[in-house]
């Protein structure tokens, strides 16, 4: 969860630039580059204090988590780097694997209940039984509007962190294995992979043209 690739700067307001150093804190702002910019507690400028990471890290937080990583080496300062870097996030962090909830329990607990009212205490069900949907047959003329119809599902693969601390050996492993898993497919969910590595320009622009492959 956060906003990347923002800056304090681009609506019109003056860019952002490093004000004096203060003791104890690292000032955040697009001049971090790295998690290990973030040598102190963060500090954010006074016109950038509604993200999740500028509201609800406390200092405790940051104690105890700032030479921590989760069990597949993501630190916590990589899981803040992004609302560290684009203070006018709306929320500013990401998990760098499932395990980070767990190993950085203090500070993710409180941004997923401040952003999905979800307490650590509480339960969160799931129904995968497609009978159980209500889905009654369109009327005929709004039917007849319908020319296709995409179903976008992101997951995550167990065994491999997330974005912020993946690598590249690691995403190729992943599509690897996604392709792989593809390829089993029968009938109409049968289909053809194009890597955007490598994909020719005929392909490229039938792709943008059918609107599978976005400019």
């Amino acid at each position: 969860m956060g906003c990347a690739n923002s800056n304090a700067g681009h609506s019109g307001a003056p860019a952002l630039k490093i004000p004096a150093a203060v003791a104890g804190r690292t000032h955040c702002g697009p001049w971090l580059k790295t998690g290990d910019d973030i040598k102190e507690f963060p500090m954010f400028p006074e016109a950038h204090q509604k993200s999740a990471v500028a509201r609800l890290l406390s200092e405790d937080d940051w104690n105890k988590y700032k030479d921590v990583s989760d069990n597949c080496g993501v630190s916590f300062k990589t899981c803040i780097l992004s609302g560290c870097q684009n203070v006018d996030s709306g929320i500013g962090c990401y998990a760098g694997s499932h395990d980070s909830y767990k190993t950085f329990s203090d500070f993710f607990d409180k941004v997923v209940q401040d952003y999905h009212g979800h307490a650590p205490d509480a339960i969160h069900t799931s129904k995968m039984d497609s009978s159980m949907m209500e889905c009654p047959p369109l009327p005929e003329d709004e039917a007849a509007m319908i020319v296709s119809t995409r179903i976008r599902v992101g997951r995550n693969l167990e065994g491999f962190p997330l974005g912020p601390g993946v690598t590249k050996e690691q995403r190729d492993e992943i599509m690897d294995k996604v392709v792989t898993a593809c390829n089993t497919f029968e009938g109409d969910l049968k289909g053809t992979f194009y890597p955007l590595a490598g994909m020719s320009a005929a392909d490229q622009k039938q792709l943008i043209e059918d609107h599978f492959l976005f400019k």
